[in-house]
């Protein structure tokens, strides 16, 4: 599957393999498992992230993966958002540290 990541005016198109996705699910329920207890989304904190915040925590990771030079990061915090938003082809990832801006897009 395809998710095209912009940030920076800069596009990637990171091809996560379906095996991979399905291989990182128990992965992403330990991840949506410490998003329930609550997280902190920009200045504010949010009891309980809705599946769009939650994309929108994971793509924040996506750019701090990309930084870190994490390829694995970055693919697994792609195959969360391409198994979690179905619809999600392409993310434009905030990078003014507000990431409530960032949007998707089919």
């Amino acid at each position: 599957m395809i998710l095209t990541v912009m940030f920076d005016e800069q596009m990637y198109d990171l091809d996560v393999p379906d095996k991979f996705i399905i291989d990182s699910q128990d992965f992403y329920e330990k991840m949506d498992s410490d998003m329930d207890k609550g997280w902190q989304v920009s200045r504010e904190w949010i009891d309980n992230p809705d599946p769009r915040q939650r994309c929108q925590i994971v793509a924040d990771k996506i750019l701090s993966a990309f930084h870190d030079e994490d390829e694995r990061g970055v693919l697994l915090m792609a195959g969360y958002i391409l198994s979690r938003a179905t619809d999600v082809k392409k993310v434009s990832i905030d990078t003014s540290g507000d990431i409530t801006l960032t949007e998707f897009s089919a």
